[in-house]
């Protein structure tokens, strides 16, 4: 999710849901002790719970991260031992690390060590030729001795070569079953399944085998389908926001970065999928494209993109507030 699950996105995300843990991109030790932390670090307080993602392989490294985080106000922190890219793996960090699980403990025991706040870590089911049931069990066990408060599992097993992290995102087979295994055979463990899952009704079934789902891309690509997670997963009572609403609320956040300095582009990106689905999506996508990359372009851009969203064809009048929960998102993992 690298230069998508900024700042701007994770807000966004929160005018659709309360609840659901936000992660931010993966961060890595060298980026945080060394460059520009307020650019990297800063969030907007609506966003909690929210999670630092750290890709990293040097224990005393991620503990000096892990109390800058502490101190920063996150609420966890995910060491990343799941990417698969050529430029993390010249890092030495993310998924060539389930070959190492022992660093991994000692990674995450150094977090430990200094803060309070919750230490997880994602992963793979397997790397490589390390890709038995037996290969992710070990891994996990060692880790888990080390204090890993949850663990994240991509089911599906990575390939350091010969893929791209595209294609390790699609190619390899899910393997549900193993993660289903792993729960019941660490029954004190908190295992979260992540991959593939694209409809609530999928999340809704894992559910009843493992702890929690985490949904990456999807999320992404279909960011509406959350408006109604709250009520159907978080025993909410409020009522879910529509398109418009969720529009106007981010207007004077929109603004507020714009005076700061900021581009309105760096917020409205994230914001193109909102309408998918309806037939408003193009006049909506199309005017934002053109209009927000100006010097000067505000809040108003959003106004307008949403008048020209909502005198389509299809009045969002019809829309119903807060998808129906079994409705497909449409889009692959994370």
């Amino acid at each position: 999710m690298m230069d998508r699950t900024d700042r701007h996105f994770r807000y966004f995300m929160r005018t659709m849901s309360k609840k659901a843990l936000l992660y931010s991109e993966m961060i890595t030790t060298g980026a945080i002790i060394h460059g520009d932390r307020k650019r990297l670090l800063d969030y907007d307080p609506v966003e909690h719970p929210v999670a630092l993602q750290l890709g990293g392989d040097e224990p005393e490294a991620l503990a000096e991260c892990a109390r800058i985080a502490e101190d920063w106000g996150y609420d966890e922190l995910n060491l990343n031992v799941g990417c698969p890219s050529d430029r993390v793996q010249r890092g030495n960090f993310g998924a060539c690390l389930m070959k190492t699980p022992e660093l991994v403990a000692e990674c995450v025991a150094a977090m430990k060590n200094v803060v309070r706040i919750p230490v997880t870590v994602k992963h793979r089911v397997g790397v490589d030729e390390l890709d038995r049931y037996e290969d992710m069990l070990r891994f996990v066990d060692t880790v888990a001795a080390a204090g890993a408060e949850r663990f994240s599992v991509h089911a599906r097993k990575a390939w350091l070569s010969g893929l791209s992290p595209k294609e390790n995102r699609t190619v390899p087979p899910l393997r549900y079953e193993d993660v289903y295994r792993l729960k019941a055979e660490r029954p004190s463990l908190v295992i979260e399944l992540n991959g593939g899952v694209v409809s609530w009704r999928e999340a809704r079934l894992h559910l009843e085998r493992v702890d929690a789902v985490m949904i990456g891309r999807a999320a992404y690509e279909n960011p509406y389908m959350f408006a109604s997670v709250d009520q159907g997963f978080f025993g909410s009572a409020a009522p879910s926001p529509s398109r418009r609403d969720i529009v106007l609320a981010m207007c004077d956040y929109a603004d507020a970065w714009v005076r700061a300095g900021g581009r309105l582009h760096a917020v409205s990106r994230h914001m193109l999928p909102l309408f998918g689905g309806v037939r408003g999506t193009r006049a909506w996508k199309r005017y934002i494209s053109e209009n927000a990359p100006h010097e000067g372009a505000d809040s108003r851009v959003l106004l307008e993109a949403l008048d020209r969203a909502e005198s389509s064809e299809v009045s969002l009048a019809s829309d119903p507030r807060g998808q129906d929960f079994e409705q497909t998102l449409g889009v692959v993992d994370v």
